[in-house]
């Protein structure tokens, strides 16, 4: 499986039942107005796909042109476009993992794994990791640490430092969260958090419900 979830294979069926699966954030909870309707009217336009719709809507141009040919709110498909999106978290530099030993991290760029789509290309075997351990002696237990970091960076809404709080509270894969109990996630994070001040705040149960959620989707 690649970083990115295959946006080719997801139908807009698909789609529509994530929507209505999802608790989605109060700007987007307008997207279940007319969604069986709208969903519709996509695919009597030939977009069958998550693939189809990102094509059809790169632009604000675009995005008018479609609204136009299947009579959506622009706004509405604005707002869909948002929201499929997010299914797609923007590559993480390497840097925003700011914590992680500089010389190991410098030895990792030189190869080229500048981001966490690249680390997580280069990294996703257990070969892979013990060939470049290896190759360019790098601690192998590093290596491990920095993918399993970055594959949590695919779950919607996960930060480099989220994924650090995840992991120091024993979720190291996306499939371990998204069969976790969402009250037991979400007090171990808490201690986690209290215990190391990764951040201020506290995360919500709400919160912990909408990864849990997110996390399935890339499996």
């Amino acid at each position: 499986m690649g970083y990115y979830i295959d946006d080719e294979k997801i139908t807009l069926d698909a789609l529509k039942n994530r929507i209505k699966d999802t608790d989605l954030i109060p700007s987007r909870a307008s997207l279940l107005d007319n969604l069986n309707e709208n969903i519709l009217a996509l695919q009597q336009a030939d977009i069958l796909s998550l693939a189809d719709f990102r094509k059809e809507t790169k632009h604000a141009k675009s995005i008018s042109l479609l609204a136009d040919k299947t009579k959506i709110d622009v706004h509405y498909l604005t707002l869909l476009r948002r929201e499929v999106e997010g299914y797609f978290p923007k590559s993480v530099p390497l840097k925003a993992f700011e914590w992680l030993p500089k010389n190991e991290c410098n030895k990792i760029e030189a190869q080229g794994l500048k981001n966490s789509v690249l680390i997580y290309e280069g990294l996703n075997t257990t070969k892979k990791r013990t060939e470049l351990s290896n190759e360019i002696k790098i601690n192998l237990q590093f290596l491990n640490s920095l993918f399993t970091l970055v594959n949590l960076t695919r779950i919607q809404w996960v930060s480099p430092v989220f994924a650090r709080m995840l992991a120091a509270a024993g979720y190291e894969k996306p499939e371990t969260i998204a069969k976790a109990d969402a009250e037991k996630l979400c007090h171990e994070v808490d201690q986690v958090n209290k215990a190391n001040m990764f951040f201020k705040g506290k995360i919500g149960l709400r919160d912990i419900k909408r990864l849990i959620k997110a996390a399935s989707y890339v499996l």
